[in-house]
């Protein structure tokens, strides 16, 4: 039998259950309300440009979303960054950017009035395996041989693609007592193209040497990131040549500030699934052109993000002493 008590709690749990049903229900029944617009931060016909259009195809596939995607580039995503936070917060509007873009650029574009939290974050897709490349014909092995050469009197050409990997490449040199001629590309494929035609000796690239290294036409002679590459651990890293920063960094969705959780979670799972996926077209590639995806999203790239802007305005005053 039950008595009065036992009738209240099962009435309590009940209610308990139906609103985590309809809660979940809730989470995963979002949709857009209208196509989304995917604003794109990367020239057209690069490998983030074709990450972003093929992450739209799968998600049209899967999730039957309707997406338009379309450019928005310059000043290395401070212009998209402004075009996002004036968008609708509606899971509508979404933008393709790189991490450094609410770091390092967000931190020095002191004018643009933009702050982190005019955004929100919503899911990696992949991170830079940036190494310090140069052609294997150098007879460079490691970052070593170049201080070596440099301080031998030799002029060395670093090609970098950004003005954060500028200062790393100055502040590389001041913590070694050289001074590198540093060279400013149109992103990675630029540099690439560069220590191809001997136009530069050394070069930051995020991944795309790969297989230049792997058939021995090139060499990673450093890490750029907090930790070893994946294709030559034995590289040093940054803080092995007397550098206190690094290149950490990502591939991203970012969407206005105020996304209702619920869209957030949704659009963030939807692409994370995708791009986990290796047999999805967007899965494919980046396994293909960044070696693996990389899916960090809620509290935790909000944690990252953060702790990346700190570390930033630490690099602008060091690079300005």
């Amino acid at each position: 039998m039950f008595n009065r008590k036992s009738l209240l709690l099962m009435a309590i749990l009940g209610t308990v259950l139906i609103a985590g049903v309809f809660s979940n229900s809730a989470l995963a029944e979002w949709k857009p309300s209208s196509p989304i617009n995917l604003m794109i931060g990367f020239t057209a016909g690069g490998g983030a440009d074709t990450q972003a259009r093929l992450v739209a195809e799968d998600l049209q596939t899967r999730r039957g979303w309707k997406i338009i995607p379309s450019q928005v580039t310059g000043k290395g995503g401070i212009n998209l960054a402004n075009v996002i936070k004036k968008s609708p917060n509606d899971g509508t509007v979404i933008g393709m950017f790189v991490s450094e873009t609410f770091g390092y650029n967000l931190a020095a574009a002191k004018k643009s009035g933009l702050k982190l939290n005019d955004f929100t974050p919503l899911v990696t897709t992949a991170g830079f395996q940036m190494g310090i490349v140069a052609k294997t014909g150098k007879g460079w092995k490691t970052f070593h041989d170049v201080i070596k050469a440099a301080k031998g009197g030799q002029q060395i050409r670093f090609g970098v693609m950004s003005p954060k990997l500028a200062d790393l490449a100055y502040l590389l040199g001041k913590a070694n007592g050289i001074e590198f001629n540093i060279v400013m590309g149109k992103g990675g494929k630029a540099v690439m193209n560069a220590l191809n035609a001997g136009d530069i000796d050394v070069g930051f690239v995020a991944g795309i040497q790969d297989k230049a290294v792997a058939s021995g036409d090139m060499v990673n002679l450093a890490s750029g990131l907090s930790v070893p590459l994946r294709q030559t651990p034995e590289a040093p890293l940054l803080k092995d040549l007397g550098l206190d920063f690094d290149a950490d960094g990502y591939f991203m969705f970012a969407a206005p500030a105020g996304l209702p959780d619920e869209a957030r979670q949704t659009i963030s799972n939807a692409i994370a699934e995708i791009v986990t996926d290796p047999s999805s077209k967007a899965g494919g590639f980046i396994k293909k052109a960044f070696g693996e995806a990389t899916a960090i999203k809620g509290a935790e790239l909000d944690r990252f993000l953060n702790e990346q802007y700190e570390a930033s305005l630490k690099l602008l005053k060091a690079a300005s002493e």
